[in-house]
């Protein structure tokens, strides 16, 4: 996949490309289905595939003091559209003189003029130009005067509501990764580098990995049933290690910091320096303050056993 960073700097290799527009975040099943959507109508045409998106988030210009966090670090999209089956990923640099363009000069210059699509897809729930004046029946009935087919592909639902980024947030905030799974099409994934930490799981007679992670949300504090998987050169490879993974203040030691700390379980390598990737599959537990070392020792045992239920061996 090649990746363009800024429209301006586009060549003729995205002329008569199927073409999505939008942020992508989380990547959940929403989107993956307008992915999918793309990838099949390129094969059918035999026509390149083609996102655009931005960086940094909209929010993050627009709403600096109020933008909620990203779920995917850049370069998870970056993978998630890869292995998505696009051809080209264009990263425009958003700022507020780019979002003070008009829904119609964005069409005119921006998607019809540099880009230049055979067909553009787009969700239901699609905005764009100043103020989100611009929609996806918007685009469907100015892109044509510029030879452009656009797709709306209907709204997602898990249960009875529209999967959505601040969807997946709130769940994740709450704890509730099993509902999250529904809404992402897979476990939520955090990718971090693994940095020394105090010893204290050592010494308890369940080593952790005290994880730095490259993701902005985190779930709620608590002790969840994770799959890790260790990078080799700049993305993870197999095997999916099961893992007890803690998210908390270790309050049993009195400490108030939050820390992210993953037992591997029935592996012992050293992981100082190593880059991980950790796939949250189940809430275990909150986490709670323990009358001594060796009670917390004793849970953290059960907290083994009971991933071990929830996740079997290792996985290729």
């Amino acid at each position: 996949m090649r990746i363009i960073e800024t429209s301006e700097t586009l060549d003729a290799s995205t002329r008569g490309c199927i073409l999505t527009v939008g942020n992508f975040d989380g990547l959940h099943v929403g989107h993956q289905a307008l992915l999918d959507a793309v990838v099949e109508r390129g094969q059918a045409l035999g026509r390149p595939t083609a996102l655009y998106t931005f960086e940094p988030h909209p929010r993050r210009v627009l709403y600096p003091d109020s933008s909620p966090p990203c779920l995917m670090s850049g370069e998870q999209l970056v993978a998630g559209v890869r292995e998505a089956g696009i051809d080209i990923m264009i990263r425009e640099h958003f700022t507020l003189e780019f979002a003070s363009l008009s829904p119609e000069v964005f069409l005119r210059e921006i998607l019809a003029r540099r880009v230049a699509p055979l067909e553009i897809f787009v969700g239901r729930d699609f905005h764009f130009g100043k103020g989100r004046r611009g929609s996806g029946d918007t685009l469907a009935r100015a892109a044509p005067e510029f030879g452009i087919r656009v797709e709306i592909i209907p709204q997602v639902r898990v249960g009875e509501e529209d999967v959505s980024s601040s969807r997946i947030r709130g769940l994740l905030n709450e704890g509730r990764v099993e509902a999250a799974i529904a809404c992402l099409g897979r476990p939520y994934t955090v990718w971090g580098t693994v940095i020394e930490g105090a010893g204290r799981g050592r010494e308890l007679g369940f080593p952790t990995a005290n994880l730095d992670p490259d993701n902005e949300l985190i779930p709620q504090p608590g002790v969840y049933a994770t799959r890790a998987r260790l990078f080799t050169q700049d993305r993870p490879s197999a095997p999916s290690l099961p893992s007890v993974t803690n998210i908390g203040t270790r309050p049993t030691f009195d400490s108030d910091r939050i820390v992210t700390e993953v037992h591997l379980i029935d592996f012992s390598d050293d992981l100082y320096g190593r880059r991980l990737e950790l796939c949250f599959h189940a809430r275990i537990r909150s986490e709670r303050r323990f009358p001594g070392a060796e009670a917390l020792a004793r849970q953290i045992a059960e907290d083994v056993e009971r991933a071990r239920q929830l996740l079997g061996p290792a996985q290729a």
